[in-house]
Protein backbone atom coordinates (compact mmCIF):
# COMPACT_ATOMS: atom_id res chain seq x y z
CA UNK A 1 0.00 0.00 0.00
CA UNK A 2 2.56 2.07 0.93
CA UNK A 3 4.61 1.51 -2.29
CA UNK A 4 1.18 2.34 -4.41
CA UNK A 5 0.65 5.94 -2.52
CA UNK A 6 4.60 6.64 -2.87
CA UNK A 7 4.11 6.47 -6.88
CA UNK A 8 0.60 7.84 -6.75
CA UNK A 9 1.95 11.23 -4.51
CA UNK A 10 5.36 10.99 -7.43
CA UNK A 11 3.29 10.25 -10.08
CA UNK A 12 3.13 13.89 -12.42
CA UNK A 13 -0.32 12.91 -13.67
CA UNK A 14 -2.00 13.37 -10.74
CA UNK A 15 0.58 16.33 -9.20
CA UNK A 16 -2.41 18.42 -9.15
CA UNK A 17 -4.47 16.65 -7.02
CA UNK A 18 -5.21 16.70 -3.03
CA UNK A 19 -3.92 14.06 -1.23
CA UNK A 20 -7.35 13.13 -0.38
CA UNK A 21 -8.47 12.58 -3.72
CA UNK A 22 -5.75 10.33 -4.16
CA UNK A 23 -6.83 8.32 -1.50
CA UNK A 24 -10.47 8.00 -2.25
CA UNK A 25 -10.71 8.33 -6.10
CA UNK A 26 -7.60 7.20 -7.30
CA UNK A 27 -5.91 4.33 -4.89
CA UNK A 28 -9.26 1.90 -5.18
CA UNK A 29 -8.94 2.07 -8.85
CA UNK A 30 -4.88 1.01 -9.52
CA UNK A 31 -3.71 -2.60 -9.00
CA UNK A 32 0.07 -3.74 -9.00
CA UNK A 33 1.48 -6.14 -11.19
CA UNK A 34 4.85 -7.51 -12.42
CA UNK A 35 5.99 -8.95 -15.49
CA UNK A 36 9.52 -10.84 -16.03
CA UNK A 37 11.98 -10.08 -18.53
CA UNK A 38 11.07 -11.00 -22.04
CA UNK A 39 7.31 -10.51 -21.51
CA UNK A 40 4.56 -8.64 -23.21
CA UNK A 41 2.46 -6.48 -21.70
CA UNK A 42 0.80 -5.05 -24.50
CA UNK A 43 0.67 -6.49 -28.32
CA UNK A 44 0.61 -5.33 -31.61
CA UNK A 45 -3.22 -5.12 -32.69
CA UNK A 46 -4.91 -5.63 -29.22
CA UNK A 47 -7.35 -3.82 -27.69
CA UNK A 48 -6.17 -1.23 -24.83
CA UNK A 49 -8.42 0.07 -21.96
CA UNK A 50 -6.07 0.73 -19.05
CA UNK A 51 -2.89 2.59 -18.85
CA UNK A 52 -0.37 2.28 -16.16
CA UNK A 53 2.59 4.03 -14.05
CA UNK A 54 6.15 2.16 -14.73
CA UNK A 55 7.57 1.80 -10.96
CA UNK A 56 10.67 -0.45 -11.76
CA UNK A 57 12.28 -2.03 -14.42
CA UNK A 58 12.25 -1.15 -18.49
CA UNK A 59 9.80 -1.56 -20.54
CA UNK A 60 11.11 -1.09 -24.84
CA UNK A 61 7.89 -0.24 -26.93
CA UNK A 62 8.75 -1.89 -30.40
CA UNK A 63 7.66 -2.62 -34.14
CA UNK A 64 8.38 -5.98 -34.82
CA UNK A 65 8.38 -7.07 -38.39
CA UNK A 66 7.85 -9.90 -40.30
CA UNK A 67 11.59 -11.13 -40.63
CA UNK A 68 12.30 -10.77 -36.60
CA UNK A 69 14.01 -7.38 -36.63
CA UNK A 70 12.68 -4.87 -34.81
CA UNK A 71 12.62 -0.94 -34.40
CA UNK A 72 13.22 1.12 -31.12
CA UNK A 73 10.41 3.67 -30.97
CA UNK A 74 11.43 4.36 -27.08
CA UNK A 75 12.23 2.81 -23.46
CA UNK A 76 10.00 3.50 -20.73
CA UNK A 77 11.74 3.36 -17.22
CA UNK A 78 10.54 4.56 -13.36
CA UNK A 79 7.45 6.91 -13.78
CA UNK A 80 6.61 6.33 -17.54
CA UNK A 81 3.26 6.39 -18.47
CA UNK A 82 2.26 2.95 -20.72
CA UNK A 83 -0.78 2.88 -22.83
CA UNK A 84 -1.87 6.38 -22.06
CA UNK A 85 -1.44 7.48 -25.90
CA UNK A 86 -3.71 4.55 -27.10
CA UNK A 87 -7.12 5.53 -24.61
CA UNK A 88 -8.40 8.46 -25.85
CA UNK A 89 -7.94 7.16 -29.59
CA UNK A 90 -11.30 5.66 -31.49
CA UNK A 91 -10.13 1.87 -31.67
CA UNK A 92 -8.05 1.65 -28.74
CA UNK A 93 -5.83 -0.71 -30.91
CA UNK A 94 -1.81 -0.79 -30.41
CA UNK A 95 -0.16 -0.42 -33.58
CA UNK A 96 3.51 -1.49 -31.84
CA UNK A 97 4.41 -4.16 -28.77
CA UNK A 98 5.69 -3.34 -25.18
CA UNK A 99 8.14 -5.59 -24.14
CA UNK A 100 9.92 -6.04 -20.96
CA UNK A 101 13.39 -5.63 -20.94
CA UNK A 102 13.78 -6.55 -17.18
CA UNK A 103 11.87 -7.52 -14.65
CA UNK A 104 8.86 -5.03 -14.45
CA UNK A 105 6.17 -3.44 -12.35
CA UNK A 106 3.53 -1.42 -13.06
CA UNK A 107 0.27 0.66 -11.93
CA UNK A 108 -2.36 -0.11 -13.88
CA UNK A 109 -5.67 1.72 -14.34
CA UNK A 110 -8.75 1.60 -16.05
CA UNK A 111 -9.31 3.81 -18.94
CA UNK A 112 -12.56 4.51 -17.36
CA UNK A 113 -10.76 7.02 -14.69
CA UNK A 114 -9.79 9.51 -17.23
CA UNK A 115 -12.35 9.10 -19.96
CA UNK A 116 -15.88 8.21 -18.06
CA UNK A 117 -17.99 10.20 -15.83
CA UNK A 118 -18.14 9.55 -12.02
CA UNK A 119 -14.66 8.38 -11.80
CA UNK A 120 -12.89 11.75 -10.72
CA UNK A 121 -14.75 15.04 -9.98
CA UNK A 122 -14.94 17.33 -13.05
CA UNK A 123 -12.37 19.67 -11.74
CA UNK A 124 -10.21 16.98 -10.83
CA UNK A 125 -10.51 14.94 -14.22
CA UNK A 126 -9.76 18.04 -15.75
CA UNK A 127 -6.48 19.12 -14.33
CA UNK A 128 -5.47 15.23 -14.99
CA UNK A 129 -6.45 15.61 -18.45
CA UNK A 130 -4.35 18.70 -18.98
CA UNK A 131 -1.66 16.83 -17.27
CA UNK A 132 -1.96 13.81 -19.62
CA UNK A 133 -2.52 16.32 -22.61
CA UNK A 134 1.03 18.49 -21.99
CA UNK A 135 2.40 14.57 -21.65
CA UNK A 136 0.87 13.65 -25.22
CA UNK A 137 2.07 16.68 -26.85
CA UNK A 138 5.89 15.90 -25.28
CA UNK A 139 5.33 12.28 -26.55
CA UNK A 140 4.63 13.69 -30.13
CA UNK A 141 7.24 16.39 -29.74
CA UNK A 142 9.76 13.38 -29.29
CA UNK A 143 8.45 10.97 -32.38
CA UNK A 144 9.19 14.46 -34.45
CA UNK A 145 12.89 14.24 -33.35
CA UNK A 146 13.22 10.45 -34.13
CA UNK A 147 11.62 11.27 -37.44
CA UNK A 148 14.19 13.79 -38.35
CA UNK A 149 17.13 11.76 -37.03
CA UNK A 150 15.70 8.75 -39.57
CA UNK A 151 15.19 10.71 -42.57
CA UNK A 152 19.45 11.17 -42.39
CA UNK A 153 20.25 9.13 -45.03
CA UNK A 154 24.15 8.39 -43.58
CA UNK A 155 24.96 6.21 -40.38
CA UNK A 156 27.33 8.49 -39.16
CA UNK A 157 24.51 11.91 -39.92
CA UNK A 158 22.34 9.91 -37.82
CA UNK A 159 24.49 9.38 -35.18
CA UNK A 160 25.75 13.07 -35.10
CA UNK A 161 21.97 14.51 -35.62
CA UNK A 162 20.54 12.03 -32.02
CA UNK A 163 23.35 13.15 -29.95
CA UNK A 164 23.45 17.15 -30.33
CA UNK A 165 19.57 16.83 -29.98
CA UNK A 166 20.60 15.00 -27.06
CA UNK A 167 23.13 17.67 -25.91
CA UNK A 168 20.80 20.70 -26.67
CA UNK A 169 18.15 18.96 -24.79
CA UNK A 170 20.46 18.86 -21.46
CA UNK A 171 22.68 21.92 -21.98
CA UNK A 172 25.82 19.94 -21.93
CA UNK A 173 28.43 18.88 -24.48
CA UNK A 174 29.05 15.70 -22.17
CA UNK A 175 26.00 13.53 -21.15
CA UNK A 176 24.78 10.15 -20.69
CA UNK A 177 22.04 8.67 -23.29
CA UNK A 178 18.95 6.41 -21.83
CA UNK A 179 20.15 3.66 -24.34
CA UNK A 180 22.41 0.35 -24.23
CA UNK A 181 24.03 0.32 -27.48
CA UNK A 182 21.98 -2.62 -28.48
CA UNK A 183 19.12 -0.72 -28.06
CA UNK A 184 20.27 2.64 -29.89
CA UNK A 185 21.40 0.63 -32.78
CA UNK A 186 17.72 -0.21 -32.61
CA UNK A 187 16.85 3.22 -32.02
CA UNK A 188 18.68 4.94 -35.12
CA UNK A 189 17.62 1.31 -37.49
CA UNK A 190 20.90 0.28 -37.71
CA UNK A 191 22.90 -2.08 -37.35
CA UNK A 192 24.86 -2.60 -33.94
CA UNK A 193 28.91 -3.53 -35.33
CA UNK A 194 28.34 -0.38 -37.81
CA UNK A 195 26.99 2.09 -35.21
CA UNK A 196 30.09 0.33 -32.85
CA UNK A 197 32.65 0.61 -35.83
CA UNK A 198 31.18 4.00 -36.82
CA UNK A 199 31.50 5.31 -33.24
CA UNK A 200 35.35 4.39 -33.27
CA UNK A 201 35.69 6.66 -36.47
CA UNK A 202 34.10 9.57 -34.65
CA UNK A 203 36.04 9.19 -31.88
CA UNK A 204 39.65 8.94 -33.95
CA UNK A 205 38.42 11.70 -35.81
CA UNK A 206 38.17 13.87 -32.56
CA UNK A 207 34.42 14.29 -32.95
CA UNK A 208 33.57 12.22 -29.41
CA UNK A 209 34.32 10.53 -26.87
CA UNK A 210 32.39 8.02 -25.74
CA UNK A 211 32.24 5.44 -22.68
CA UNK A 212 29.25 2.63 -22.51
CA UNK A 213 26.32 5.33 -22.76
CA UNK A 214 28.54 8.23 -21.90
CA UNK A 215 29.22 10.66 -24.18
CA UNK A 216 31.23 14.01 -24.81
CA UNK A 217 30.65 15.90 -27.76
CA UNK A 218 34.41 17.50 -28.73
CA UNK A 219 33.52 18.61 -32.16
CA UNK A 220 30.75 20.92 -31.51
CA UNK A 221 30.31 24.29 -29.62
CA UNK A 222 28.81 23.96 -25.97
CA UNK A 223 25.46 24.04 -26.18
CA UNK A 224 23.89 27.16 -25.08
CA UNK A 225 20.20 27.74 -23.00
CA UNK A 226 17.84 27.85 -25.48
CA UNK A 227 18.96 26.10 -28.41
CA UNK A 228 16.27 23.12 -28.36
CA UNK A 229 13.27 22.58 -25.78
CA UNK A 230 13.27 20.20 -23.19
CA UNK A 231 10.79 17.29 -25.09
CA UNK A 232 13.80 15.80 -27.32
CA UNK A 233 14.53 11.94 -28.36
Amino acid sequence: MDTMWNALRKAELFSDLPDEVIRQEVMPCCQLQEFRKGAFLIEQQQTVNRFGIVLSGKIHILHIFREGNYSLMSALTVGALLGADLIFTRSRIAPYYALAAAPVRVLYFPAELLTGPGQLEGVWQQAVGMRLLTWVSNENMKKEYRLAILSQKGLRERIWTYLTMQSRRLQKSAFAIPFTREELAAFLCVNRSALSHELSRMEQEGLLTYHKNCFSLTGMRPPEAGDRGQNGP
